[in-house]
C-alpha cells in the first residue's frame, strides 16, 4: 500500500460520523473526568477499555484517545476554580490560576487553559506526524544516566516556583524526597520508613498526596475562620481573555510545547514534570516573574502547554516502538492488542491505513477539544458561584470519595488528611507547597536512574559523562544554578537598598 492509498484509506475510516462520534464522546468523557477531583485521567482511559473490546479497532481506540486528551484539560478546571488539581498534571496549573480566580478573573483563566491546551495539543499531535521515527531513535538513547541528568537539570525548577524564599522552596523540596522514599526500594527490596505497616510498602499515594496538598490546607483554613475576606463568595468574573494577554503568552505556550513533545517522547517522564518545567522556563523569560504565583495570566499558559504537549508525543514511542510513553498509553496498548494490532515498526506496514486514520483522528481531536472545552467551561465555570458554606463541604466529600476510589483504600484517605494538616501549617508559615511535589514526584526517578546508572558502570561515576546528552543536561544544570545564584544575589541586594532608601526617608526631619 502506497502513502497516498494508506492516506486515503485512513481519511476514509475517519469520515465516518461514527468516528466523529466516539472520537467526541472520548473528549466529553475526559473532560468530566478530569474535572472530578481524584478521578484521573489514568483512571478514566482504564475505565472506558472494556467497552472497547466490541468496537471496531478505530472506533475503540479513538474512543480512549478522545479520553485522553479531555482528561488532560479537565483537570485544570477545578485546579483554577477551587485550586483541587483534578488530574496530577494540572497541579502547576493551580499556581496562577487559582489566584486568577479569586481576583474574580477566572473566566480569563479557564479560557487561557483552553487555548493553550489546544494550541499545545495540535502542536504534539503534528510532532508526532512528522517526526515520530527520528524522536523515537532519539528516546532510545535515553539510558539511566541520562534520565538521571535530566532530572537533575529538571529539579532547578524547584528555584522557579519557590515563591519569595528560595530557602524554605529547599526545605519543602527535602522534605518531599523524604517522603518520596517511604515503601519498598524498587531494587533492593527492602523496607524503607514503613514502621512494620502493610499499607506503606507501597509509598504513599500521590494523588492523596496531591489533593492533601493543594485542596485541604484551604477547606482547614475555612472552618478555622470562615468569615475571612478569602473565604466569601466571590463572582466568578465575566471579563473575557484579552488579545493583548493571548499574544504575550504565545511565546510561553509554544515554548511549553516543545518542552512537554520532548518530555513526552521520552518513556516515563509524564506530564506534570514537564507541566512545572514549562511553568519555570516561562517565568524564567518572562518580564512579569515576579507577578508569577500571584495571578500571572502566562503561568496558566505555560503550565496548560506544557502537560498537553506530552499527550500527543507519547504516542510516538507505542506507535514506533512498541514502548509505552507513560501509564496511560500501557492501557491503550491493551486497546491494540484486543484488536490483533501490533504497535511497532510492523505496523506501519501492516495497518497503515489504521495509522493515518489515528493521524487523522489526533487532528480532529484538538478541534474538539476546543469546542467541548468551550462548553465544558461555560458548564463548570459558576462553581466560583456557590456559596461557600456549600462549596468547601462539597469538595471535601469529593476529595473523600476521589481518593478513596483509586485503591479502595482508607489508609489512602488517611495520608490524604495527613498531608492536608502538613499542607495547612506549611500554608502558615508559608512555605510553598510546589516544590514539595515536584520533589515526591522527581524523587523516585532520581533514585532509581543513580542506582541503575551505578549498577551498569559497577559504581563508576564516570557513566553521568557518558555522551553528549548527559555533558548537555550537566552544562544546562550549570548554568540554571548560576543564574539562580545571580538572580537571588540581585533580589537580597535590591530588597538591602529599599530598606535603606526607606531608613533614609524616615529619618528626614520634617518641615
Amino acid at each position: 500500500m502506497t502513502f497516498m492509498e494508506a492516506l486515503a484509506a485512513g481519511f476514509t475510516l475517519v469520515a465516518q460520523w461514527e468516528s466523529i462520534a466516539f472520537l467526541a464522546l472520548g473528549v466529553t468523557i475526559g473532560v468530566i473526568a478530569g474535572a472530578i477531583p481524584g478521578m484521573s485521567a489514568t483512571m478514566a482511559v482504564a475505565l472506558t477499555l472494556p467497552f472497547t473490546f466490541a468496537l471496531q479497532p478505530i472506533f475503540g481506540i479513538l474512543l480512549l484517545l478522545g479520553v485522553y486528551k479531555g482528561g488532560i484539560f479537565g483537570g485544570s478546571i477545578p485546579a483554577i476554580l477551587i485550586k483541587t488539581p483534578g488530574t496530577p498534571a494540572s497541579s502547576a496549573t493551580a499556581l496562577d490560576g487559582y489566584p486568577m480566580a479569586e481576583q474574580g478573573r477566572a473566566g480569563e483563566a479557564l479560557s487561557m487553559s483552553l487555548y493553550a491546551s489546544c494550541i499545545a495539543d495540535l502542536m504534539s499531535n503534528l510532532a508526532l506526524i512528522l517526526f515520530a521515527a527520528w524522536l523515537a531513535s532519539f528516546a532510545l538513547n535515553f539510558g539511566p544516566p541520562e534520565m538521571f541528568t535530566l532530572i537533575v537539570f529538571s529539579l532547578t525548577i524547584i528555584a522557579g516556583v519557590s515563591g519569595d524564599s528560595l530557602v524554605k522552596g529547599i526545605i519543602a523540596a527535602t522534605l518531599g524526597l523524604l517522603l518520596a522514599t517511604i515503601g519498598l526500594d524498587f531494587i533492593g527490596g527492602t523496607e524503607r520508613f514503613t514502621f512494620g505497616s502493610v499499607d506503606m510498602r507501597g509509598g504513599l499515594n500521590f494523588v492523596a498526596v496531591l489533593i492533601g496538598l493543594f485542596a485541604l490546607p484551604e477547606i482547614i483554613a475555612y472552618i478555622r475562620n470562615p468569615e475571612a475576606k478569602e473565604h466569601r463568595v466571590r463572582g466568578m468574573g465575566y471579563s473575557r481573555l484579552k488579545w493583548p494577554d493571548f499574544r504575550r503568552s504565545l511565546k510561553s505556550i509554544f515554548r511549553g510545547s516543545a518542552i512537554g513533545v520532548f518530555l513526552g517522547a521520552i518513556p516515563g517522564i509524564g506530564a506534570a514534570p514537564s507541566a512545572f518545567l514549562s511553568y519555570s522556563e516561562a517565568r524564567r523569560a518572562s518580564p512579569n516573574r515576579e507577578n508569577f504565583g500571584k495571578g500571572e495570566i502566562e503561568g496558566v499558559a505555560a503550565a496548560e502547554a506544557g502537560n498537553n504537549g506530552v499527550a500527543g508525543a507519547t504516542l510516538i514511542p507505542l506507535l514506533s516502538l512498541g514502548i509505552p510513553g507513560d501509564v496511560i498509553t500501557a492501557i491503550i496498548i491493551g486497546a491494540f492488542m484486543v484488536h490483533n494490532l501490533t504497535p511497532g515498526p510492523l505496523l506501519f506496514v501492516n495497518n497503515a491505513d489504521i495509522v493515518y486514520a489515528l493521524f487523522i483522528g489526533l487532528i480532529a481531536s484538538s478541534f474538539l477539544l476546543l469546542i467541548i472545552g468551550a462548553v465544558a467551561i461555560r458548564a463548570f465555570r459558576y462553581i466560583a458561584d456557590i456559596p461557600s458554606d456549600l462549596l468547601f463541604p462539597g469538595v471535601l466529600v469529593l476529595c473523600i470519595f476521589g481518593v478513596f476510589a483509586i485503591n479502595n483504600s482508607i489508609f489512602d484517605v488517611a495520608v490524604m488528611l495527613v498531608m492536608g494538616v502538613v499542607g495547612y501549617i506549611m500554608l502558615l508559615l508559608r512555605f510553598p507547597a510546589a516544590p514539595f511535589l515536584i520533589a515526591f514526584i522527581l524523587g523516585p526517578m532520581l533514585e532509581n536512574s543513580f542506582r541503575q546508572a551505578l549498577l551498569m558502570s559497577r559504581g563508576s561515576l564516570e557513566i553521568f559523562v557518558r555522551g553528549p546528552i548527559t555533558i548537555l543536561f550537566w552544562c544546562l544544570t550549570i548554568l540554571s544554578v548560576v543564574m539562580i545564584i545571580r538572580a537571588t544575589v540581585r533580589a537580597a541586594r535590591l530588597k538591602r537598598e529599599a530598606a535603606r532608601s526607606a531608613t533614609r526617608v524616615s529619618a528626614t526631619p520634617k518641615a
